[in-house]
């Protein structure tokens, strides 16, 4: 068995789902990847020729096997969206803004032990030892998610973690991040706390200067039953996994984990990993940048990002073994010219790269989770919860 990839390329959209008129009307014109290109001077010749010039403007001959697929998740979300892409059903957690829960959270974490305050006067943010602020998500779709945002000059990131667990137990939202950077501090953070949309007061994460370099974050997930998906069930059957990127903030496993944010980190510690790994290794990679670039309406970085990963899979793949299986995908849209800076609605790109693979396609899939099963088969470790496999399309007689 060759070295198994999912490379996610997160926030790479390639339009508008259907249901966006009816779930989320104001991704209805999103288009990630075409948006990008109008706006810059796009050149990604590989990630072209593999397939998605053929996807996007009905061009070419792909060099892989290609398709795209549709979210099964609600919304477009990046926890929720790996969660799939393990092989997870999507459930329907429960939208809730520091409005209406912040009385309780504050409740539930002086009753574990804290000194809790509202900060900012008019705001339903809380403000926990003095070092870390509970509020809203505003990179997300409103009540999707709760963040705490920590000064670890002042509290370690274990202890600010600590915290997030007594927010995670007692609120069902999609997710509870957790995060902070000791390059900036509690004053930073508390200047730019805001209200986005009526009633949703939380940290400008991007102003706050937590991102970069000495990051730590932590996904705390709803509902999700990581017995049943894909990584663990690789790692329960023998094969060691890898988690490099966002992967190791969001995919439960227990191997080598390394959640550097840095594009080229990110790649060059995948291709060391790659080269000293044995031959039936498992590789979750997430190339982040691309995520905070839409984030930050910024279609000049988001192109920096693309045409960084897209050299580097010019020269990686022909690194690839005989047995070995390289997906790229992403896990939603990010539409940096959309006019919000929340993720958007959209259809995923989906390139099979092998040599056992065939240049085919593999359609229009109803969920991202049709990748995991395509990995457990490929593995031969069983189904996941979730999702249909498409490898008997792509391979080549014989194999």
């Amino acid at each position: 068995m060759g070295k198994l990839t999912l490379l996610v390329l997160d926030g790479f959209g390639i339009g508008a789902m259907a249901d966006c008129q009816s779930t989320k009307p104001e991704d209805s014109l999103a288009h990630t990847y075409k948006h990008i290109r109008e706006t810059v001077r796009l050149e990604i010749p590989v990630l072209y020729n593999l397939g998605l010039g053929k996807l996007v403007d009905d061009t070419g001959e792909p060099l892989a096997a290609y398709g795209r697929c549709n979210l099964a998740h609600y919304g477009a979300d990046t926890f929720m969206g790996h969660q799939e892409l393990m092989g997870s059903r999507p459930g329907m957690p429960a939208k809730r803004l520091m409005a209406e829960i912040g009385s309780t959270l504050k409740a539930a974490l002086e009753a574990a032990g804290y000194r809790v305050e509202y900060p900012v006067s008019g705001a339903s943010v809380l403000l926990v030892e003095g070092a870390v602020v509970v509020g809203d998500n505003l990179e997300s779709q409103p009540g999707n998610i709760i963040n705490v945002v920590g000064d670890l000059n002042l509290l370690p990131f274990d202890e600010t973690v600590n915290i997030g667990r007594v927010v995670r137990a007692n609120v069902d939202t999609s997710r509870v991040i957790v995060f902070g950077n000791k390059k900036t501090n509690i004053d930073v953070i508390l200047s730019v706390v805001r209200e986005k949309n009526p009633g949703q007061w939380g940290v400008d994460a991007p102003k706050a200067n937590v991102y970069g370099e000495g990051y730590h974050v932590v996904h705390l997930g709803y509902g999700v039953d990581y017995q049943k998906q894909f990584a663990y069930m690789a790692e329960q059957a023998g094969y060691p996994v890898y988690r490099i990127g966002k992967t190791a903030d969001v995919i439960q496993a227990n191997g080598f984990s390394d959640p550097v944010v840095e594009s080229k980190e990110v790649l060059e510690t995948y291709r060391r990993k790659y080269r000293e790994a044995e031959d039936n290794a498992v590789f979750l990679v997430n190339v982040q940048e691309t995520d905070l670039a839409g984030h930050k309406e910024d279609s000049f970085w988001y192109k920096e990002v693309l045409e960084e990963s897209d050299r580097f899979l010019g020269t990686f793949i022909r690194e690839l073994g005989d047995e070995d299986m390289l997906i790229i995908t992403a896990d939603h849209g990010n539409d940096p010219t959309i006019g919000h800076s929340n993720h958007t609605r959209e259809q995923t790109p989906v390139f099979i790269v092998g040599k056992q693979f065939k240049p085919v396609s593999i359609g229009e899939r109803s969920t991202m989770a049709d990748i995991a099963a395509t990995m457990a088969e490929y593995l031969g470790i069983g189904a996941p919860e979730y999702g249909t496999s498409f490898l008997k399309l792509i391979q080549r007689v014989g194999n």
